[in-house]
């Protein structure tokens, strides 16, 4: 299941990861208070996106497709499909696709 029309953003080795996710940005320039980003991402097989903080808002992020593991303050969670990972401002957060075949699909909300 893919969430997002078009070809989407390609970035490669994402906050010092390795391999690529494509991103689509669902709002575009659309303003939906009080959500200020909701992204639908695709991270490819083996990839990772690498460590970094939430700057600004808090966000969740929530499990679409594949195998994955989303570590938050170097906790591991589960990223798979339906499994929801909350984070604050200031956490760090790094996500890994387990599977060496199939993509790793998410949802990133974030909110005011």
């Amino acid at each position: 299941m893919r969430i997002g029309k078009g070809k989407g953003d390609r970035r490669t080795a994402l906050f010092g990861g390795v391999g690529s996710v494509t991103v689509w940005d669902l709002l575009g320039r659309a303003a939906a208070p009080p959500f200020s980003a909701v992204l639908s991402c695709e991270l490819e097989a083996g990839s990772s996106v690498g460590r970094h903080v939430q700057q600004r808002d808090p966000e969740i992020v929530i499990g679409l497709d594949g195998d994955g593991e989303a570590t938050v303050n170097d906790e591991p969670w589960p990223l798979g499909p339906g499994d929801v990972v909350y984070l604050k401002h200031g956490d760090v957060l790094a996500i890994f696709n387990r599977s060496d075949v199939t993509p790793l699909r998410y949802l990133i909300i974030k909110a005011q």
